[in-house]
């Protein structure tokens, strides 16, 4: 794949998994806990999981591709944890000397 196929492929990415930790800690655990729907936990929850999953192996072999300094990757990783953190993290990505 080439590398700035690569990279929108993990911008994509990004921003899918970002959307999908809004809706798991905005719309479905509010559900779970204040409607008693805990169903709806468990799907967001998996749609969340695979796009996490996809998310971090296409970081990793932006990585690995682009030998990108060990910063960007890490950063990366740890903003996946942080609720808006991908939109942010693109936000400075795209503006960087490695986009």
């Amino acid at each position: 794949m080439e590398n700035s196929t690569l990279k929108s492929v993990f911008r994509f990415f990004g921003f899918l998994e970002g959307g999908s930790l809004l809706l798991l800690l905005f719309i479905a655990m509010p559900l779970k806990y204040f409607a008693g729907k805990p169903e709806v936990v468990t799907v967001v929850g998996a749609i969340h999981g695979f796009l996490f999953t996809v998310y971090i192996i296409t970081l990793i072999s932006l990585t690995i591709k682009t030998k990108w300094p060990v910063k960007w990757p890490a950063i990366g990783f740890l903003v996946a944890f942080i609720p808006f953190g991908t939109f942010v993290y693109d936000h400075y990505y795209i503006r960087s000397k490695y986009y």
